[in-house]
Order: structure tokens, then sequence, then C-alpha cells
């Protein structure tokens, strides 16, 4: 493989026009289709086969109306001292005027019965027949009008929920991101050009990919996330490969080769490693298919597709680039910061004296490594999953002061209530099915505020009337439970469990069917289904990833140390969520001020995101031990010199990524922020603890036999030449001499140079 990289590498550096040009036109291309193709995004997570769905497509079939819209729910306050009844034609006039076309229901709280027993304030949930990303200027503008008017009549007017609560891609995260990483990469180059190759060519790759999203949102649904996660993903991994691969350039330069040999001999050599590395990371992601649910195998399938698109980007428009730059990529250097080769001889780096110690107290090290990846764990054993709500975000934003407004008011489950769906289609006495089912719910009384049947007054023959009709038509009711406690809470989750347990029996009595549905019930649904879909997910990318790594390193041993070096840093990942998110510790940080549980999505999103990462640096890390390995060094001894070569590109690697995920966490949407979030943290503890503490502890205590291999499977698996060991041996054969140090003050530049070396062998 080492061979056909290097050829690519030397064939983009020598037509370096046509493949600036190709990247050129791909990325203007994606930019005509975004424009013209591109529909909207979806905010909702859905599965089609659990109860709760199974409610919503009932209501839909049986009356045309979609129950999984958008929903804005306006709370108003009258001044102190008054009632809010003296405002009721301003109210009235109000919530007429945030109808729209797209209105499936709207009642002011004197006609909805949503009034505080005070009289001083009330709410009105406005139920829109599409998903927020759907609705159009004049329905916000309308909620807006509706808002202004009952503040111009000196009313507290409040709104939330997620018909003003879009998901939008953070471009401002994006460019914390690429500030921090070039501040890392200017010091790591000493170079301000040098430091602009990766950015340039990150940019070029995730621009490429957000825009394939964009375009892919006209053809199909799509998460609002899935933009976002394409967008850290392939930044952060973007500028992570194209540094590899350029600081393995810049040391091919002090050694004494030509830009263009320099640039071939990098992409084969550290271009094996980016290669198999975006494996690992497609491999993870694209895995998130098996799971079967819909929103994750469309983040998991565009962040594999925008992986594929940095790796290619850094295989030939990098060495393209650098064909363009000519010696100002060495060159320029800024003052101050020293622009020395960490991996010549003599040089004796931070990396290699941490090794150093690192190898020397490799038990203590090892066991203070575990211990404290076991100490961070613990509060995963604590761990709420829910559905991200109003009631998560800043007290500074006007959904949460709408969502604690109504909680202070009519108790924490008004903003989430939940709804049962009786469906009397095959019930002999649909009437009587929905008495029973009504007295069967009214027996829960742990957690209950209200039941409130579908009839709310049964002493009037006109509403019992309209009623009766309605289930004749219909053939389905509803009726309401609300909960004591908040959407998102513990209590709630159990109350779905207790009023379906309640129900169970309901249709074998009754012939009726019942639904428990709401965005509790959709929470504890889709929660249940991840949990059944984590292990296959385990099973399938580990295994496919493992057997990767077996290839790459031909070892047993490295892979499994891989592996389970992987699980603590997820495990230290899902503690600091759980301690910052759910439990509130230092959430000034990050900007949160309330304690909400951990998003759902998270520990299978995390996972798949995270193992990709971390194999990422392990093959960057020890690719270069085992190359040190196989060219004769004692494997102890490999461990240090690779460990000493390869330190500060993973360090810089890893801090590029926790800036760039860090600037996401600083965002505003709860669901990015917490990605965002797991995410830094898991690289910290991946690169900074696994990686730099664990790693190479456990491969100086096992010594040569972490590269142990069965012969049969040695001979049986193809030779990758990751390492560039067969590279080596062609080159060297074909210049006809070894390789010598020129003066890097003045290093040579390209073709006309009369130092080339690659002319000799040109498309061999």
């Amino acid at each position: 493989m080492a061979w056909y990289l290097y050829k690519l590498g030397r064939w983009s550096f020598r037509r370096r026009f046509a493949v600036i040009g190709l990247w050129i036109a791909l990325l203007l291309g994606g930019g005509v289709a975004a424009l013209t193709l591109s529909g909207p995004t979806s905010d909702s997570f859905e599965l089609p086969d659990i109860e709760s769905s199974q409610a919503a497509d009932l209501v839909k079939d049986r009356t045309g109306v979609s129950t999984d819209g958008a929903v804005a729910r306006i709370v108003v306050q009258a001044p102190d001292g008054q009632a809010l009844s003296d405002s009721q034609p301003e109210v009235a006039a109000a919530v007429e005027a945030a109808t729209t076309d797209h209105v499936v229901s709207a009642e002011d709280p004197f006609t909805a019965g949503t009034l505080s027993q005070d009289g001083s304030t009330g709410y009105v949930t406005v139920t829109y027949d599409r998903q927020a990303s759907e609705l159009d200027e004049a329905d916000l503008s309308a909620l807006d009008d509706a808002v202004a008017d009952l503040r111009d009549a000196d009313l507290t007017a409040l709104v939330s929920g997620d018909a003003v609560s879009v998901t939008e891609l953070s471009h401002t995260a994006e460019a914390i991101g690429i500030a921090i990483a070039l501040v890392v990469l200017a010091i790591t180059f000493g170079s301000l050009v040098a430091a602009g190759m990766p950015l340039v060519t990150a940019v070029v790759g995730v621009g490429i990919g957000i825009l394939g999203v964009t375009t892919l949102s006209g053809f199909m649904e799509l998460s609002s996330v899935t933009p976002a996660l394409a967008s850290m993903l392939g930044l952060a991994v973007g500028i992570d490969y194209a540094l590899f691969i350029m600081s393995r350039f810049k040391h091919e330069v002090h050694e004494g080769r030509d830009h263009e040999q320099a640039a071939a001999i990098a992409v084969g050599t550290a271009g094996s490693a980016v290669v198999f590395a975006g494996l690992t990371v497609v491999i993870a992601l694209a895995g998130l298919s098996i799971t079967g649910i819909s929103f994750l195998t469309q983040m998991g399938l565009a962040g594999a597709a925008t992986v594929a698109v940095a790796v290619l980007v850094s295989l030939t428009l990098l060495p393209a680039l650098l064909a363009l730059t000519g010696r100002r990529v060495v060159g320029g250097r800024i003052p101050g910061l020293k622009n020395r080769d960490p991996e010549a001889e003599g040089v004796v780096t931070t990396g290699r004296r941490w090794v150093e110690l690192v190898a020397r107290f490799r038990w203590p090290a090892l066991l203070l490594g575990l211990g404290f990846a076991v100490f961070a764990s613990l509060p995963v054993l604590q761990m709420e999953l829910a559905l991200p709500d109003d009631g998560s975000k800043p007290s500074s934003n006007e959904a949460r002061q709408s969502y604690d407004l109504i909680a202070d008011t009519f108790g924490p489950g008004a903003n989430g209530p939940l709804t049962v769906i009786i469906d009397t289609a095959g019930a002999d006495d649909p009437a009587a099915a929905v008495d029973e089912a009504l007295a069967e719910v009214s027996t829960v009384d742990q957690d209950v505020a209200a039941v409130v049947p579908p009839v709310t007054d049964p002493t009037d023959p006109a509403a019992v009337q309209m009623f009766a009709a309605q289930l004749q038509q219909t053939q389905f009711a509803a009726i309401t439970v609300v909960p004591e406690s908040g959407p998102s809470d513990q209590a709630t989750k159990d109350l779905v469990a207790d009023v379906r347990q309640a129900l169970s029996g309901l249709e074998g009595e009754t012939g009726a069917v019942p639904y428990v549905t709401g965005q509790t019930a959709a929470g504890v649904d889709i929660s249940e289904s991840l949990a059944e879909a984590f292990p296959k997910y385990l099973v399938v990318v580990i295994g496919l990833a493992f057997i990767l790594l077996v290839l790459v390193f031909r070892s047993i041993l490295v892979p499994l140390k891989a592996t389970l070096g992987f699980l603590a840093s997820v495990g230290i990942s899902l503690g600091a969520t759980v301690a910052v998110f759910q439990w509130g510790w230092l959430q000034g940080l990050i900007g949160l001020d309330a304690e909400a549980p951990v998003m759902f999505i998270l520990p299978l999103l995390l996972t798949g995101i995270l193992f990709g990462l971390a194999m990422d640096y392990e093959v960057f890390l020890v690719s270069r031990m085992r190359e040190e390995f196989v060219h004769g060094r004692e494997a102890r001894d490999a461990v240090v010199h690779g460990f000493a070569h390869s330190a500060r590109v993973v360090t810089a690697a890893a801090l590029i990524m926790m800036g760039v995920f860090g600037g996401f966490a600083g965002g505003s949407d709860i669901i990015i922020k917490t990605i965002g979030f797991a995410l830094a943290v898991g690289v910290l503890a991946d690169a900074f603890l696994v990686r730099m503490l664990i790693v190479p502890a456990v491969m100086s205590i096992v010594g040569k036999h972490m590269w142990w291999l069965p012969r049969w499977l040695d001979r049986a698996m193809p030779d990758l030449d990751v390492e560039g060991e067969s590279l080596a041996r062609r080159l060297e054969a074909e210049s006809g001499a070894p390789r010598h140090v020129a003066d890097t003050t003045e290093p040579p530049t390209g073709p006309d140079d009369a130092k080339h070396l690659a002319g000799k062998h040109a498309d061999s």
C-alpha cells in the first residue's frame, strides 16, 4: 500500500493545478447543488415501530392530522394583583393572530382550561401540521406578532416549544475551532505557511461534505443535527490527517529530500496510517446503520462520508498545495518559535523525556492511569437518559423562562403531559372501553397531578353527545395524564411504565388497544430501542475494527489493548458528561445553569465516534513504534523511539480536536453542546491518559510479546506495509545511494533542482 500511496502523492505533486482545480470544481459544484436542491431538515427523533409512534400514526390515519408537528406554547401572565380575565379580549385576539393556515389547534386559556387557580397566569398550546423546519416565515411572524401584542397590553408573554427552537449549524463554533487549530499548528510547525496547509485542506473537505449533506436533504428527511455533526467531525479529522502527513513531509525535507520526494514519501508512509485511521472512523460511523434507527443511520453515514472526503483531500490536495507553495512552506518562520525537526537524531524532546519516565516506572504509571480511569467513570452508574427539552436551556433563553413559568404555576408536568390513545376499532362497546381505560388510568396515583378524561364535563349532555359522535367517526379517544414531575425526570419515566402496566389487560377485556405517547413516552421507547441495538453495534463495529487493526499492526495484543483503552476513554467521557450536565458540576464553564439528564442518543453516538477517533491516535502512535521495531530496534527501545517521534504530532492533533469540539460545546443548542463536550473530554482522556500513559506503560511491560502473531495467521494475512519498509527498499534500490542530509536552510524545491531524485523513476 505504501508504494501506491507514494505514487499517488508524487502524481498529485506533479499535477498540482489539475488536482487543485478538481477539488475547487467539486466545491463549487456542491455549492450550486446545495443552493438549488436542498430541502428542510427535521428536529424530531422518531422510530416507526415504537408505541409512541404507533399512536401518532393511528391519529393521523383516522383524522388526517399529524400529531408530530411543531408546537409553540405561549404563557401569559397578568401584572401583580390583576387577573388575566381583565385582558381576555386581548389574549383571545393574540391567539387568533397566531393562527395561520398551518395551525391545527390553538385556544385561549379560558376556553382550553389552562388557567392558574389564582387566575393570573394561563397558557395556550399552538400545534402545527408540520415540523419546525418546515414552518414558513408567515407562521413565525404570526407567532412573534401575537407575543408582541400581548406585551403591548402590559402582559408578560413568553413562548417556548420546538416551533421556536430550530437547530442551526454554528459557524461561530467552526471559527473557534479553526482559530485554536491555527495557534496549535503554528507552534507545531513554527511557520504560518505550513500551519495554513492543514487548515486549507480541512476547510475544503468539510465544505464538500457539508454541501453534500445539504444537497441530500432535498431528497430525504435528515436530522437537523446531521450537518453540524458532519462539520464537527470533518473539520477535526481533516486538520489532524493533514497535520500527520505535513509533519512527515517536514521531517523528510530536514533529512535532505527534495520537496517532491518528501511529499511522496510522506503520503506513502504517514498517508498509510491516515488511510487506516480514517477507515476505523468510517467503519465506526457507518456501523451506526446496523442499529436500524433512521436518524442515527443518517448521522453516521453523513459523518463517515465527510471523513472519507477528508482522507482523500489529505492524500491528494495537500501534496498539490505543497508543490504550489514551494520553499515557503518550510520558510516563513515565526519569530520566537523553533523550526527544528523533533525526529532528528540527538534531539531530546519533552515526549522522549516523558516516555522514558513512563517506561522506567511502568507499573506505577499503569496502575495510576487505570485507577484514575475507573474513578472518573463512576458517575456513569447514575446516568439518566432523556430527550432534551426547554428546561435544559440557559436561564437567559426565552424558551427556558417560559418553561420555568409554566412549571412554577402549573407544576413541572404541565410541560410534558402524557397522552393515552384508546383505539376502539376492535371494541364491542367503544364507550364502555373508554370508560374502562379511564378507570384503569385513574388507579395510578404515584406522580400523577391530574387525569383529564375525553369528556371534560360528563354532566353536560351536549359535550357527551359530541364525544360520542366523534368516537364513532374516528374510533379512538384521548386521555391526558399530567405528571407531577418534569418531562425528563425519572419519576415521569416510571409513570409511563405504570400507566402501561395499568392498561395491559384492556385489550383482552374490551378489545380496545391502548397506546401511551407524548414526549417522555417517546424518549422511553427510543431509549429502549437504542439499548437493544447497542450490543449488536459493539460486536459488529469493534469486531471489524479489530480485524483491521490486526492487519495493520500484525499483532493480536495491540488491537486488544487499543479496544480496552477505548472503553476507558468512553467511561471517562460519559462520567464527565453526567457530572456536568446531570449533576451540575462546573456548568458555568460551558454556559449551562440547569441540571438535566444526559441526551438519550449520546452513549451510542459517542461510542461510535470516539471509537474511531481513539483508533486514530492508536494508529498514529503505535504505527511509528512498530516501524522502529520492524527496522530492528529492541521492543522496549522501539516504544521509546516511536513515542518520541510521534508524541508531538499526536499531542497537536488532540489539542486541535479538543479545540474544534470545545467550540461546538460552547454553542447554544443543547444537543450539539452535549456532543461537543463529550467528544472534547473523550479526546482529552484518550490522547493524554490512555495513549500517552497507559499505552506506553503496557507496551513497556509486555515487551516483544506485544507483537506476537500466530505463524499461520501471519502467512495468511496480506502485507499492507503500513510502516513503508518495502517503499524504503524500493527507493533505495532505484536511487542507487543512501539518503544524505542537505542544508535545510535552502531546501531543494522542485523538478528543476539538481538533486531531484524522483525523476529517476518517474511513473515506475
